[in-house]
């Protein structure tokens, strides 16, 4: 008895040992490669270290107590029965290994089991609060290396597993099993992370993110599992001599390490519970014989429902039968929205995809899941999670960027619409087709950034091909065609619905000086557009339009240059169509045409006039010189004269002196009002 004692504390010892390096091993291997299932394990297995090392100290203390009752069984034979007949009856006083065995097993292992409940409580409700709040998936990296050293404990642990499990058959060997039973859930769950971690490596990480949140649960169960157990073990009644299990002894995990007699694990729980034979019972008979059954009948019903497939409206689906999809006839198994039939799986297998929704992938950026963390789309800020920014070319190098590269740095958060229109193109000729294309659309849309344009305005270039202004609906358009015609070339099977350039922005850094320099160009262009309004408004009131204005400049620029090589004959002609040309321009240069012609018209008829009229006056004067004298002294006076009041005096002698009052009156005298007659 005593060796088979000492062999559970080797036993126990060595595994407190494998459970430290375990726990080294995992700890160092998850922070080397950045896994947190392997984080979460490595404190489950300090947790089982910690149980060995009770185990270790549970079975010393037997080992001590056995020693104990052999000293006294030898000490009583050798004494005989009247010298220490006293001695006997006190026997109970000086087993003092045996009643600290009792106490230890009394009142230590149930308080060492809270230990451990709270424990794994708290390591897996602390993790399972770290997901919950964690934004993003931490970067892992040396995947296969740690899947490998993984799996190295994994089947370490299981061997060991099974060893002690089959030691705990033994009655004197039972709390191996509690030992055991963390082996072989840190067996299990090292090789399902182990198995993510190989997954992941081949970029499907969906197994390992759920490893991530499978890991701390177990473990929240097993504490709970703990803190229940003891909790039973409270009401449990006792026999006298009959093994009473631990609360950390998990009956779950037990269960798991003996599979071949799951049913005689749960009759021995039950029984063990209840303090007698349940299991004896006809009722448990009973239910113990309709159990197998049921299963099967339970299970093969599940199995067939594996036979129908439901398509929901907005989706499609392809069969694949054996692995293909296509049947004997080359036609693809493409079902339609509905229910349909199918060979049960893993026969037939179903791949289903929403082809009538539409899907969106996001170019340049990475969006904000969190609705309250979205903010403005305003220049100055950070639109979405992530931007990343864009070269694209650039006109204007200043003399003060000598050796400057010609590019600028734009962001570009795009989102691009699609739509599967080919099911069987989009699933299988790509391994991730919504990938392919994103990587097209990437590609063109660089490639359309190297030869587009930036700057509201250049010398030449039209304001409607700026990917800052009115540009942008173009570009789309340009870039919708080409992405299609990729995603044709490569048969992706997806029609590209919208392309949205509307979150074209200068990086938030620059946003300020960029829109000064929006201002000073929209002052330069207010200026270019204002002169351009004067000079049309110039032109056309003083030729009637721009073009005859451009047209007259450019005739009388040939006729300088005719003149200047004189050549007479091109000269008249173009005068001929200068003046033509002019005769049919309106607007101030026509009235200022007319106005000069009629001027000089006038000028040169009353020239002419004035010349009749000195000739005829001539011809008066010589034929009586006195009479044409006084004519025109007379119709000189009348003409001075016509205007002006006139008094006539006749008199006959030269000695009257007549006084004439030539004072115009304003008012009338009283003596010049006459009767009313």
């Amino acid at each position: 008895m005593q060796t088979e004692t000492k062999r559970a504390g080797v036993v126990c010892v060595i595994a407190l040992v494998l459970s430290v390096i375990f726990f080294l091993g995992s700890y160092v291997l998850s922070k080397f490669t950045g896994v947190v299932p392997l984080y979460v394990i490595s404190w489950q297995i300090l947790a089982a270290a910690a149980i060995w090392a009770i185990l270790a100290v549970q079975f010393y203390q037997r080992f001590l107590a056995e020693q104990e009752k052999l000293d006294m069984a030898q000490l009583e034979k050798a004494s005989g029965d009247t010298i220490f007949e006293e001695q006997k009856n006190h026997s109970e006083l000086f087993a003092v290994a045996q009643n600290r065995l009792r106490i230890f097993e009394k009142w230590f292992l149930p308080v060492f089991s809270i230990i451990i409940a709270v424990y794994q409580l708290f390591i897996g409700g602390m993790f399972i609060r770290y997901l919950l709040k964690r934004q993003e998936s931490p970067a892992v990296s040396h995947l296969l290396v740690g899947a490998v050293l993984m799996v190295a404990i994994a089947f370490l642990s299981f061997l060991f597993s099974l060893y002690t499990t089959g030691l705990s058959t033994q009655s004197q060997w039972r709390p191996l099993r509690a030992g055991g039973s963390y082996f072989l859930i840190i067996s299990i769950m090292s090789f399902a992370t182990a198995a993510a971690m190989a997954i992941a490596q081949f970029k499907v990480a969906a197994v390992l993110g759920v490893m991530d949140w499978v890991v701390p649960i177990v473990i929240l169960l097993l504490g709970l599992e703990i803190v229940l157990n003891f909790v039973f073990d409270m009401y449990r009644p006792r026999q006298a001599g009959q093994y009473a299990a631990c609360a950390y002894d998990s009956r779950l995990l037990a269960a798991l390490s003996s599979p071949g007699n799951i049913l005689q694990t749960a009759a021995t729980a039950i029984d063990y519970q209840f303090g007698f034979k349940v299991s004896q019972t006809w009722f448990y008979r009973i239910i113990a014989g309709a159990v197998v059954p049921l299963i099967i009948v339970s299970a093969a019903i599940l199995y067939s429902l594996s036979c129908i497939l439901i398509v929901g409206p907005e989706s499609q689906a392809i069969i694949e039968r054996f692995g293909s999809a296509v049947d004997s006839q080359g036609n693809v198994r493409l079902v339609d929205p509905g229910i349909t039939f199918k060979l049960p799986w893993p026969f037939d297998v179903a791949r289903k995809f929403a082809t009538r929704e539409i899907q969106e992938i996001h170019i340049g950026y990475v969006p904000e899941n969190d609705s309250a963390k979205q903010k403005e789309l305003l220049w100055g800020t950070e639109h979405y999670k992530a931007e990343y920014n864009l070269l694209v070319a650039t006109e204007n190098i200043g003399s003060q960027e000598k050796g400057a590269v010609p590019v600028s740095i734009i962001r570009a958060a795009i989102p691009v619409q699609y739509r599967v229109v080919n099911l069987y193109k989009y699933l299988y000729n790509y391994a991730d087709s919504k990938k392919i294309l994103e990587a097209v659309c990437n590609r063109q849309v660089v490639k359309f950034a190297a030869g587009a344009r930036i700057e509201p305005e250049s010398e030449g270039a039209n304001d409607e091909e700026s990917l800052l202004g009115a540009g942008r609906a173009k570009a789309a358009d340009e870039l919708v065609r080409t992405i299609q015609a990729d995603a044709d070339r490569l048969e992706l099977g997806v029609e590209i619905v919208f392309m949205g350039l509307q979150g074209f922005h200068p990086p938030p850094a620059v946003a300020q000086d960029f829109q000064a320099v929006i201002g000073a160009v929209q002052k330069k262009q207010a200026a270019v557009l204002e002169a351009i309004a004067q000079r049309d408004a110039l032109f056309t009131n003083n030729v009637g339009s721009v073009q005859k204005a451009e047209d007259l400049y450019g005739l009388a620029d040939k006729y300088m240059e005719a003149a200047q090589k004189g050549d007479k004959k091109q000269t008249d002609a173009l005068k001929l169509e200068l003046d033509t040309a002019f005769s049919q321009a309106s607007g101030e240069l026509f009235a200022k045409l007319r106005q000069a012609k009629s001027y000089s018209y006038e000028k040169a008829t009353l020239a002419e006039a004035t010349g009749k009229r000195f000739a005829q006056q001539l011809e008066a004067y010589r034929a009586s010189k006195v009479i044409y004298k006084h004519e025109l002294k007379m119709s000189m006076l009348e003409e001075s004269l016509a205007k002006i009041r006139k008094y006539i005096v006749a008199t006959d002698g030269d000695s009257q002196v007549t006084v004439v009052d030539l004072q115009e009156k304003l008012m009338p005298n009283l003596y010049d009002i006459e009767p009313v007659k």
